[in-house]
């Protein structure tokens, strides 16, 4: 990173610096003092830019892969919480009330079946109490499961996703960036690369440079 400030002065909003465009090549030619010094540098920045690029390309795909189960995961919670409530709800009931309701809806709301993965292609049935149900239990990674009141895990749940989508749009603002300047470097190689090679075309034909000098 350091290597690469020197190039110039801006960085983005993650600190990663910006290569200047070249207004005028001839300039900026005059200014340093090995053409060959130069494009080898350049080379190297490219690298260096590279190399940042895939290490955010694989954080973005990363988040765009957990995105949808932490989705999932919160709907889930959101799911138990509506249907507790509405367990809740019927148990406080008259019975005659609950009779009603069962006519009606032809299903008990005080359980429900659900199914459960094992494996990949491996699926549980089970039927569960919502009533019963005021806690759930979440991978934070790293085989750490963790118990949190279903209100808790909403609030969690809900922050990590924020955090997640914040994440995901910074590394792909980030990604633009670095394309950005990887282009702007390979233009600047081929203008410098083009500068010299007439340059010496002119020095060649003007007496002023042999060919084993070139």
């Amino acid at each position: 990173m350091a290597a690469l400030a020197e190039a110039g002065s801006t960085t983005n909003a993650r600190g990663i610096p910006s290569f200047p465009f070249m207004n005028n090549i001839s300039d900026y030619v005059k200014s340093i003092e090995d053409v060959e010094a130069t494009l080898q540098r350049f080379q190297e920045m490219v690298s260096k830019y590279t190399f940042m690029q895939q290490n955010v390309d694989r954080r973005a795909a990363g988040l765009r892969e957990k995105l949808p189960e932490m989705k999932d995961t919160l709907d889930t919670v959101r799911f138990l919480k509506k249907k507790r409530a509405a367990a809740l709800e019927a148990q406080n009931g008259s019975a005659e009330d609950l009779d009603d309701e069962l006519e009606e809806k032809q299903h008990n709301p005080l359980e429900m079946e659900a199914t459960f993965s094992l494996q990949d292609t491996l699926y549980a049935k089970a039927t569960i109490r919502p009533a019963e149900v005021d806690e759930v239990y979440l991978w934070l990674g790293a085989n750490v499961m963790v118990a949190y009141p279903l209100d808790e895990a909403e609030v969690m749940l809900q922050e990590k996703m924020a955090k997640a989508k914040d994440s995901l749009k910074a590394a792909e603002e980030d990604l633009e960036f670095l394309r950005i300047q990887i282009t702007t470097l390979e233009v600047a190689t081929a203008r410098v690369h083009n500068w010299d090679v007439g340059e010496k075309r002119r020095l060649r034909a003007a007496g002023k440079l042999k060919d084993h000098e070139s």
